[in-house]
């Protein structure tokens, strides 16, 4: 799962909370290319959610995903 308020699409990157499935999610940069190449458990790829609203900033999602090991939407 990610969260990506911002992309710099002249780099190529977006800056979000990902979320590996390791436990560890994490705010940083990824690789737009990358998530395009990314396939789910029923090999679809991953899709943005234009309709998607944040209940509250980006550093609050950090905190709960941190503390739970797993983004929380």
């Amino acid at each position: 799962m990610h969260l990506a308020p911002h992309r710099a699409r002249h780099r190529g990157l977006a800056f979000g909370l990902c979320d590996l499935g390791l436990g560890c999610p994490e705010l940083g940069y990824v690789s737009l290319h990358e998530l395009q190449t990314v396939r789910g458990k029923l090999k679809l790829p991953i899709e943005r959610d234009l309709h998607f609203v944040a209940g509250k900033p980006l550093s609050a999602y950090a905190d709960e995903a941190r503390s739970t090991g797993h983004i929380v939407t």
